[in-house]
């Protein structure tokens, strides 16, 4: 077997039991990354992105927004807690002094 770690490139890799479509998945005994040989999902496009957060600025529920745009719901609401995580939660304030 002449495979490569996507993440690492390490050549050390193991058999690691197949996933729902019966291709047949890779671990890297170097850094525990799990994988398949040419995986035909390629992530989720920018342009997907903007419309998601175009559709989520709508108030349209996650399921309709993983319907439009054939994504899974599970992706998307790991996407959603990521963007919430990454705004910033504290709000600073300064007080003016009210002129007498």
């Amino acid at each position: 077997m002449n495979m490569k770690c996507p993440t690492c490139q390490s050549e050390r890799i193991v058999k690691n039991g197949s996933i729902h479509n019966g291709k047949k998945k890779f671990m890297c005994i170097h850094c525990g990354r799990q994988f398949v040989e040419n995986p035909q999902h390629h992530g989720i496009s920018e342009d997907s992105k903007t419309m998601i957060a175009k559709l989520l600025l709508e108030k349209i529920p996650l399921a309709g927004i993983a319907r439009v745009l054939n994504i899974s719901e599970k992706w998307l609401q790991n996407y959603v807690n990521a963007l919430y995580e990454s705004v910033p939660h504290q709000v600073d304030v300064t007080v003016k002094k009210k002129d007498h």
